[in-house]
């Protein structure tokens, strides 16, 4: 598979011509929306090579890991896609208010309820598995709370301009980041300081610091995890929460986890610090993945060298 970055990977299953599928969604509903995404959805999974291979190498690692689970093949990655597809409808949803406390599920959210009412901030650290767009309702139940969310591609600012459009009421910041800087750490240790609330992904290599990564075995294989997100969250000194929201038959499962009070990085053994907090959040990312195997959204090679990342070579 060519070693292209995650960031060079076109995210073109996100809009499958949204406009006109918004429109189909609005007025019909999700079933009958289905009749008209379904080709967009298999075209894309047959002319989409890169996200193809991503997927079958994703289900041939998982496989191997867990032979129970579903064996890499067309049916597997066709679903896998279908899933993904879906997963764009339940932001919408979500930005909707669709998306009732009745259909959530809580693990711990007594947690999330008690920072509010301490004001106090802290970050959130999430993935590509299931939907965090989702997890957005946590703050919707407290309009005083105010959710930070970290986003590196131009792609997601624009997606969330276009879910906005549709309900304009719902208000979260979007801090699209291109340098995970001092400037920035200021910024966000400032909205700590203030209650506010950090949502970054663990799960994306930086798009500059190349090499910056720990390699942590994810389904048996070694792949790069980036070392940013939780030097920030050392920076912030603030609690730090594992974050997942998953679809499951009657609604979502929100997984709200605390992990830490602080996280302290002595210079001597700052490495070693890093590479067991991130493999802590990789133990419980492997964790979700084995329950909610098609929820994984990364549709690239997840597990190629870093250093070699930043090259694109797509032809």
């Amino acid at each position: 598979m060519s070693q292209t970055h995650w960031s060079k990977v076109q995210e073109r299953g996100s809009y499958f011509g949204m406009q006109f599928l918004l429109g189909v969604y609005k007025v019909f509903g999700r079933r009958i929306l289905w009749i008209f995404m379904f080709p967009v959805v298999l075209y894309f999974f047959v002319s989409g090579k890169t996200a193809r291979k991503a997927s079958y190498q994703y289900w041939t690692n998982l496989h191997a890991f867990d032979a129970s689970l579903a064996k890499p093949g067309f049916t597997t990655g066709l679903k896998h896609f279908c899933t993904f597809a879906d997963s764009a409808f339940d932001k919408i949803d979500a930005w909707l208010g669709r998306i009732t406390p009745q259909s959530l599920t809580y693990a711990n959210q007594h947690l999330f309820d008690d920072l509010v009412a301490r004001k106090q901030g802290a970050i959130f650290i999430g993935s590509h598995l299931g939907n965090l767009e989702v997890c957005r309702a946590l703050g919707m139940r407290h309009t005083d709370s105010v959710i930070n969310v970290l986003v590196f591609t131009h792609h997601a600012v624009e997606f969330n301009r276009t879910l906005q459009r549709i309900n304009p009421n719902v208000s979260v910041n979007l801090i699209q980041v291109t340098d995970m800087g001092p400037d920035l750490a200021i910024l966000l240790k400032s909205k700590v300081e203030q209650g506010e609330f950090i949502v970054i992904v663990g799960d994306r290599t930086s798009t500059t610091a190349v090499g910056r990564v720990h390699y942590a075995s994810f389904l048996g294989q070694p792949a790069p995890f980036a070392q940013g997100p939780f030097i920030l969250a050392a920076l912030l000194e603030c609690p730090i929460y594992w974050l997942f929201c998953m679809r499951n038959e009657s609604g979502f499962d929100v997984q709200f986890t605390h992990y830490s009070d602080g996280l302290s990085l002595p210079r001597k053994t700052r490495q070693q610090a890093l590479a067991r907090v991130i493999e802590d959040y990789v133990s419980e990312l492997q964790r979700v993945a084995l329950k909610y195997p098609y929820q994984w959204f990364n549709f690239y090679d997840f597990w190629q060298r870093d250093e070699s990342s930043t090259r694109n070579e797509e032809k």
